[in-house]
Order: structure tokens, then sequence, then C-alpha cells
């Protein structure tokens, strides 16, 4: 991915212009030939396309307040696939401190052509309703009326906010493509930002530099793109965001008064302040608040891994996990003990400070979960992390635990964690580390089956997940037993029943259930014909990408996969040919795939298996998998005759 890194402190005379005559923060005059478009001009099978957007940020030199405005044009051309467009949110924040943003303007139109003329619509502000997403965030909505196809949307509002030191990251490509797309950040001279432009998409405008704005000296950075196409988003990729051309400004220093201050300029620099932060260090230090709640059980064990997963255990199943992501605790520990439910700053706080209670040397990791993003070594800030683990240190090695999943175990976290990097916070430094899933996934499939002479065939199926795949399972049936469960009759189209779910006592996830099928042999003169897999051979091929990669390969840990079937023939039958056995390896051992099919008895034995021995891959492996699933789908795909003897 390219990278390029703006650090601006220029003078006038050192002034960037590129296009001159191109004009930022002026927004086309609205015509009716924008309604009569019948299709993108960059991807005529785009349902929308942005016509104009403008995103402006504006430091007030007097007030100080971050001045924040939003412009966008959208053309409508399939309405029920722009589910995105037909509705405005606008979030607002707050903080503990009463702190809060506010919503100064919004004007909002729909555009329609009737009788070859402009229908204008405007958004009542009776449709506007409020929801409280949490504790520091509440969302306006809006909903757009009278959306047809050819529809043009255009809206613009306001938002003034106190918090001067956070400007929001913005994406330039979005998956719906973009006619024109700009960015304006101006502030005071006094106010040195860094501007992080990450991405494959250069600028075709760009102006830098000093200029006289809003009644004072000012610096600005302004950039536009033409024609950006939507992005294309990839399988097996931890979040696609990471590979948007994006842009963020984050402050770098101010001169106010005579007096120079930075900015978390250095990872030490956060460790400090998060330390005398009232939600984070003074609850990572609450030792008497804790001392009485672990049972004398866990106290007096000596040995250091049982003793943290014991206290791993107490948490988990004493206090619940709000969903709610954040580093900072939300209602404190005193409260949490009192009411068992916060965020994963609460849980994992009380979990380091019970651990650190019993003994144990126990560090918080502050991390980026997945969807918030990839961690911004080049620039340290404080807004690169949304979550806190617990680090264990034993016999010098670190181990990961986490309280907010009822599934989690040492070192098997939720996936929303193994996010590459987090920074650890001891209490005299604080360090850049990885943070690598090293410990495997495992999924096996079993299937015990009888053909009946009338070509019925019924048996017990069996799906066992390991690892961090038992937790993914666990966490979908929890939310959902019903869902969860009827997901089977959908992806393999077999009448289930009795289907039975639960945790082993290892901590695997195993659902077991009974079929009947009259539907999975095909009939031909004498001969029976049947996939010696039954209903889990793979029908289709998930590493299909036409284009060349350009991102990394994620499974999140490594993982495996085995497929057993064993079949009983009906007495009297034969098997006629057997399918083809089938390895393949990659040089490396990386990959490996075997498929292998014995007759034993009157049984036909069936073991379908692949592995995967990385987390991880760079795109040049590609190939690799998408010649390694082809064969495995081949392979999967071969019947075998039976015949009468």
């Amino acid at each position: 991915m390219k990278k390029l890194v703006l650090i601006f402190c220029v003078s006038a005379m050192n002034l960037t212009l590129v296009a001159q005559k191109h004009q930022f923060l002026k927004m086309p005059k609205f015509t009716i030939e924008d309604l009569k478009k019948t299709k993108s001009d960059i991807d005529e099978k785009a349902p929308a396309e942005i016509l104009y957007r403008s995103i402006h940020y504006r430091v007030d030199p007097y007030s100080g307040t971050l001045i924040k405005k939003y412009a966008y044009r959208v053309k409508i051309y399939d309405k029920d696939k722009s589910e995105d467009w037909l509705n405005l949110d606008i979030s607002l924040q707050e903080n503990n401190a009463g702190s809060r943003e506010t919503l100064n303007s919004v004007k909002a139109y729909v555009y329609n052509l009737e009788d070859d003329k402009i229908a204008e619509t405007k958004v009542d502000k009776s449709s506007k309703f409020k929801s409280k997403e949490n504790k520091y965030v509440t969302v306006n909505k809006f909903a757009f009326p009278n959306i047809k196809n050819g529809s043009v949307i255009e809206y613009q509002y306001e938002v003034a906010s106190p918090f001067m030191y956070e400007i929001p990251l913005i994406y330039i490509e979005l998956d719906t493509p973009s006619l024109y797309t700009e960015y304006v950040l101006d502030s005071p001279t006094n106010m040195s930002y860094h501007i992080d432009l990450t991405g494959g998409l250069k600028p075709k405008y760009q102006k830098v530099g000093e200029e006289f704005l809003y009644g004072t000296d000012s610096k600005t950075y302004r950039f536009a793109y033409e024609n950006v196409k939507s992005f294309k988003m990839e399988k097996f990729v931890k979040n696609n965001d990471n590979y948007r051309t994006k842009l963020r400004a984050e402050l770098h220093s101010t001169y106010f008064n005579n007096g120079l201050k930075t900015y978390t300029s250095t990872w030490e620099d956060i460790r400090k302040m998060l330390w005398d932060h009232e939600d984070f260090g003074n609850q990572y230090r609450k030792d008497r608040l804790v001392k009485d709640l672990l049972p004398k059980t866990v106290s007096d064990e000596t040995d250091e891994m049982k003793k943290a997963n014991a206290v791993l255990d107490f948490v988990k199943n004493t206090y619940t996990w709000n969903e709610t992501n954040s580093f900072y605790t939300e209602v404190g520990l005193k409260e949490l003990i009192k009411t068992k439910t916060g965020n994963a700053g609460d849980l994992n706080l009380m979990l380091i400070n019970l651990m650190r209670n019993a003994g144990l040397k126990t560090y918080p990791i502050l991390i980026s979960t997945v969807r918030n993003g990839s961690v911004n070594l080049t620039f340290p800030n404080i807004g690169n992390f949304n979550y806190v683990i617990a680090a264990v240190e034993i016999n010098k090695n670190m181990h990961l635990f986490d309280a907010t999943s009822k599934q989690s175990r040492e070192g098997i976290l939720p996936a929303r964690v193994w996010n590459n990097n987090g920074l650890l916070l001891k209490d005299d430094k604080a360090e850049v580390i990885s943070i690598n899933n090293i410990k495997s996934s495992h999924n096996s499939h079993t299937t015990k089956a009888k053909i009946n002479p009338d070509g019925t065939v019924f048996g017990i199926y069996q799906d066992q997940d390991e690892g961090l795949l038992a937790l993914n399972a666990k966490e979908s049936f929890d939310e959902n037993p019903d869902k969860y469960t009827k997901q089977y009759k959908e992806n393999f189209s077999v009448d289930f029943s009795d289907i039975n779910s639960k945790v082993l006592d290892d901590g695997n996830f195993q659902s077991t259930m009974k079929f009947t099928s009259n539907n999975m042999i095909d009939n031909l003169g004498k001969r029976k014909i049947i996939n010696p897999l039954l209903f889990l051979h793979q029908n289709t091929n998930d590493f299909d990408q036409e284009e060349v990669r350009k991102y990394m390969i994620d499974f999140i840990s490594p993982i495996s996969k085995k497929k057993i079937v064993e079949i009983e023939i009906p007495e009297g039958f034969d098997v006629a040919d057997l399918p083809k056995n089938k390895k393949i390896v990659t040089e490396d051992k990386e990959i490996t795939y075997s498929y292998i099919v014995e007759k034993k008895g009157n049984k036909i034995i069936t073991v379908s298996e692949y592995k995967i021995a990385s987390a991880d891959y760079p795109k040049e492996y590609y190939p690799a998998f998408k010649q390694i699933w082809k064969v495995i789908s081949d392979s999967e795909n071969q019947v075998m005759s039976l015949i009468k003897k």
C-alpha cells in the first residue's frame, strides 16, 4: 500500500499550488442534466453515483471550536440497491466532562424529473429522530422522501465541535463512485497538523500552505479527487477499509501565549497521559477495591498459568460485556462490582487489577479492533486505539487474555482483537508490540450414514469447532440460537432433526443432529450414483478472484478443516469404482490438502482435509490458494457407483 506522509510547517513563500484555476469549496449549480443522467460515467453498473462531495474542517481562531461542514450531491440510479443513501445519519459526540457537539444547520433536498422540469422536495425536520448509540454518541437521523430511480439527493450540514484536537478520518474511496471529492482543513497558524494520506490514489488538485482566512493568518490543506471508482473489496481480508485511500489530520503542536505544546508525540507520552486519567490509570490502580473479590481457591493457586486462567474465568463468568469498545472505563470498577455490566475497558481493567492483586505480572495492551482499522505506527496518537486487553508475563513469555467473551481463553481471543499491533503499557515504559494469533483453529465435520435399498439415506452428522472457531460459533449461538440451528438446513439443504449444540468440557463447541434424505442418490439403470461426501462436498471455489490480488490474505488464525464421512452400503451392493485420491502440498508446506476414499468391508470412508499453517499471507500466495481450492472442488465433486452384486 502506498503511503504519503505530509508534515506541514511552511511559510507563505513555500506555498504549494497545483492547477491554480481549480476552486475548492464551490459546489456546482444543480442542473436538470443531473436528473436526466441514466447511468454513472465511471461505472455504468453502479446503483448510485456521487456528483459532488465536500468535507471542510475549520478551527475557529477566536473560539477554538472545530467547525465541520459537509456537502453532498448524489445521483440514485437504482433505489433498491442504494440503501446507504436513503437516509442521512449525523453523529454527535460528547464526553464525561459535559462537552458536546451541536448540529448548527441542516439543508436537505430530493430532486426528481417531472414533466421535463425539476421537482424539489425539501426534507421536513419532522422526519428527524434521535437515537442514543452509547454514552458518548447520539445520532440524528433524517429520512429522504420521494426517492425514485433517477432522483438526486442533496444535503449540507454543519456541526460545531469542542474537540478541536480530534479531526475525523475521511475515506476518499467509498463503495459508491464519485465524480468529485474534496477534503479541506483550515486552521490558525499557531496550530500544526500532520496530514496522513494513505492509499493508492493521488489527488488531482492540492493546495497546501499559508493564507489569510477568516480574519487571521491560517494554514490550509486542500486535496481534490476526480472520477474516483467505487472501492473493490476482496475476500479473506480483515478490514478492507485499511486499503482505501483516506486522509487523517493529527494535531502535532500548538503555540499559544508564547508557549509550545506538543500532543502525544511519543508512545511514552500516551502512557503518561493514561496513567493519570480517571477512567484508565486510576481504575488500573484500585487495588483495595478488588482485594477481597477473588475466591480463596483462586488466590491460593500456586501455578501461575492455572491462576491466570482461574482469574479470567471469575471475571468473564461474573461480569458481562455491554458490547461497547473502549480502553477507558464507562462505569468504573466500583460500579461494575454492583451492576455486573460494563464496556471493554471496565471488564479488562478489572481483569488486570485482579491479576495483579493475585500476584501476577500483568499489563494493559491498547489495541485498535479490526473494524476500527490498523494502528498508525508513523504518528503516535491515542486516537489509534479503541480497546484494551490483558497481558500476563509468565516465565518471560506474554500470554494474552480478554474477558469480554464468555468463550475466551488464554491466547484464544475474539477475532476483533487480532489486528497485528498493540501498545504494551508497563509501569515504566510503553512499547509497540506485534500481536499474532499462533493458536490454530480447527473445524471437523463427521457423518455416519446408511443407505437403504430404496435409495434413502439416513444418519448422524456432527459439527465441531475448536479454538477461535469455537469462540465464534458459541457467540453466534448465544446471539440467536434459532438462527444458528437454522443455518444447517439452509447451508446443506438437508432435513436435519434433533439438533443439539453445546460447549464441551475442553472448550470446543459441538452440534449434533440426525438427517434423512431421498435425493442424495441418482439411479442410472442398475447403478446408484452418489458423492461419498454426501452433502459436505464443496460447491464453490472461495478463491475465485479474477483480478490480480491487491491485499494481504487474512484468516485471523492458522486453520484446518476436516471432513470424515462413513457410509454403510446396503446388503447385496458393491462399489463399482471409487474416486481418485489426491494430495497436494506447497513447497514451504504452508498449505496442504488431502482427499482419501477407502472401502472397508461394507463401508466407504472418505476423509477430506486442508491445513493452513499461518494466520495470514502476502498477496503473492493467492495463485497457490486458488489452485489448491480448485483441486479441493474437483476432488470433492467426484462420485462413485453402487451396483448389485
